[in-house]
């Protein structure tokens, strides 16, 4: 006997058994120059304070080693967006680059290219293509042409993103941090607006207006990029903590570092504030997920472009970046070891610490995969196994190459981590440094010359990748003795 079903019963049944999952919205929040040890999560002796972006550690997953494409920004925002080495793309230094007394150099650097390449597949252009609303907001710097700008790259709309990379300061018309911005992606707002508040409240307004269908959303601060100018909160707070700094006797605020001065000591208050204010518009953007009810819905990666300015031809940098070596601009710890922390349905250990080495074309991927997005490998993993289930991920090394000098007196060079051995080669004297990241975080004993064999392999492991990847690299000049 054939037991006859209602229609009405079918059409449910199929219904719940065949209907996809609800596409989880995707956020991801780039900080400008926010260094390792500015956060507490990381660095509970910062003398800055993070309360939200600390509480989001404790509610999602923290990555302690994690790091950037590169150690400037330009290239960590091309391989963010497309999953790739910076290699791959040819943009190897910030646009346009950096070129005070070029003609003195001993090594002539590569050309780099001034665009991300309308031919490359963006994060944005991947979630644009499976129903996603795609909005970018804040700092791009990523093509001095308006058609290399986010509009053109897969993004629906533009709110702030252009050539520059810093908020501009121009008499009359451009007040840095407050308005007039001197954008031409933002219209100005009322006097005394601050930035860092203007892109969240454009995020937040973003977020209310979905109704429900999926987005993503990429909010790039400019913030904590120079010019460092007070936020409007916290500064006379910082101002008063810094009286009450206890510092100890004889310790030292600068260290030299080649022909520069790095900064050894927390102690900005105006960065301070401006840290601070970052930190509370990160809350402000948290909390509008929660009151919009998709918070359990939303993934959040939060990280940085580089490590903390810490390096200057001079003194005078403004932050400091704890036990890591050097800043922005060196492939040292400082200069290339940021934030990273992921929030999100489906983690599994919530608060959780994980010390697998991560890079920022991880992003691109492990996005994707959290969305189940199709997608082609490329430079990054795919962390959704470690995030979702603690699984471990096969990674035999990290690289880097920044064959450029830079103003934080960085001179040409490239770096590879494999395990817990860090190699730094410089192209100007051809020399190589070692040193043990397990015993020696702070890269203070360079074991190259006790560990030849290990320096050697090294050596031969970072070329490899270096040709593999395309890598341009920086050539001997030959300078007119008769002149």
């Amino acid at each position: 006997m054939k037991l006859l079903l209602p229609v009405s019963f079918l059409l449910f049944f199929f219904s719940c058994v065949k209907k996809d999952p609800t596409k989880p919205n995707v956020i991801v929040i780039l900080v400008d120059d926010l260094g390792w040890a500015d956060i507490g999560a990381n660095y509970p002796e910062t003398f800055y304070e993070t309360p939200n972006i600390d509480r989001m550690a404790a509610n999602g997953l923290r990555f302690s080693q994690a790091y950037s494409a590169h150690p400037v920004c330009s290239p960590t925002r091309a391989a963010l967006m497309t999953g790739k080495h910076p290699n791959r793309v040819q943009i190897t230094d910030w646009i346009p680059g950096f070129s005070r007394n070029k003609e003195t150099w001993p090594l002539a650097t590569p050309e780099i290219s001034h665009e991300l390449p309308l031919e490359e597949t963006t994060l944005a252009e991947k979630f644009k293509e499976n129903g996603y609303r795609t909005y970018f907001v804040g700092k791009w710097h990523l093509g001095e042409e308006s058609r290399y700008w986010p509009e053109y790259q897969g993004f629906d709309q533009n709110i702030g993103g252009w050539s520059v990379g810093a908020p501009q300061l121009r008499e009359g018309q451009a007040n840095g941090y407050y308005s007039p911005y001197g954008n031409p992606r933002l219209e100005d707002g009322p006097d005394g607006e601050y930035l860092t508040e203007r892109l969240t409240s454009e995020s937040i307004r973003f977020i209310q207006q979905q109704g429900g269908e999926p987005f993503f959303l990429y909010l790039s601060f400019y913030s904590v990029h120079t010019p460092i100018q007070a936020a409007p909160t916290k500064y006379d707070y910082f101002l008063r903590k810094k009286e009450n700094l206890e510092t100890e006797a004889g310790q030292q605020a600068y260290r030299q570092e080649g022909t520069g001065q790095t900064k050894l000591i927390q102690d900005n208050a105006a960065y301070a504030s401006m840290v601070a204010a970052m930190d509370e518009n990160v809350g402000r953007l948290l909390r509008a997920l929660e009151e919009t009810g998709v918070s359990e819905n939303t993934w959040v990666v939060f990280t940085s472009d580089n490590g903390g300015l810490s390096t200057l031809f001079t003194e005078g940098a403004p932050t400091a970046n704890g036990p890591l070596r050097a800043g922005k601009g060196w492939c040292y710890e400082g200069g290339i070891r940021v934030p990273f922390i992921v929030q999100g349905p489906g983690i599994s250990r919530k608060g959780s610490v994980s010390e697998t080495p991560v890079v920022s074309m991880d992003v691109f991927p492990t996005l994707l995969s959290l969305a189940q997005i199709p997608h082609d490998a490329g430079d990054g993993k795919d962390l959704s196994p470690l995030i979702r289930y603690n699984d471990q991920i096969e990674r035999e090394e990290l690289f880097w190459h920044y064959p450029h000098y830079h103003g934080s007196a960085w001179k040409p060079g490239s770096a590879l981590r494999k395990d817990n051995w860090k190699l730094i080669h410089f192209y100007e004297t051809g020399t190589s440094e070692l040193y043990n990241l397990e015993t020696d975080p702070g890269e203070t004993k360079n074991l190259a010359t006790s560990h030849p064999d290990k320096a050697e392999s090294l050596q031969q492991v970072l070329m490899q990748h270096l040709k593999e990847t395309g890598a341009l690299l920086p050539q001997r000049r030959q300078f007119d003795e008769t002149k």
